[in-house]
């Protein structure tokens, strides 16, 4: 039922596979931070992205089903979901839009990582809780998500044993945020 057909390869076969995994790694692409967008609260542009998603999904689709037996359209498709996803991946981590929330935990210096961040033109909270060894000061930092790797260098030039988390912040409203330019 599922003959699987190698057919020798020429440049027909070849571009064809290659059509395929384009195709893939666009769509998945788009998957991938259509998903991001919509985490982050952006409707628009997230239906805008499941429309093309699924519009190259549907065409890729249909080239492997047309020749299901060919393994270099299956092989072209399979290869492309998964550059498709790093590729999604490496997109989102250079675009770095929206903002993260910093949640630094340190049993000592809290205060003056606190204080750190401050002078670098960050926002900065501190909080107290008990940790299992008794007190902890938690310092708490909304950033951009492109300065989310100078905020915890800052953290751990102050107490490299500090406890750090990093989640996204949905959305931010008022407060202080820290204004200044990257350096390129």
């Amino acid at each position: 039922m599922f003959g699987i057909d190698v057919p020798p390869l020429s440049w027909a076969v070849l571009g064809a596979a290659a059509w395929i995994f384009a195709l893939r790694v666009i769509g998945v692409t788009l998957s991938t931070v259509r998903v991001l967008v919509m985490l982050r609260g952006r409707k628009l542009a997230s239906m805008v992205m499941g429309f093309f998603e699924v519009l190259v999904y549907v065409i890729a689709i249909g080239q492997v089903v047309n020749n299901l037996s060919n393994i270099w359209n299956v092989l072209g498709y399979c290869f492309g979901f998964s550059a498709g996803t790093l590729a999604g991946m490496w997109l989102d981590e250079r675009t770095a839009t929206g903002f993260a929330t910093v949640r630094i935990i340190s049993r000592t210096k809290g205060p003056r990582i606190a204080e750190k961040l401050r002078d670098a033109g960050y926002g900065a909270t501190i909080e107290w809780g008990m940790g299992r060894e008794g007190r902890v000061g938690l310092v708490l930092a909304i950033v951009r998500r492109q300065e989310v790797d100078d905020v915890c260098h800052l953290a751990d030039a102050i107490d490299e044993q500090a406890f750090v988390t990093v989640e996204s912040a949905q959305a931010v409203r008022r407060g202080y945020m820290h204004l200044a330019q990257r350096e390129s």
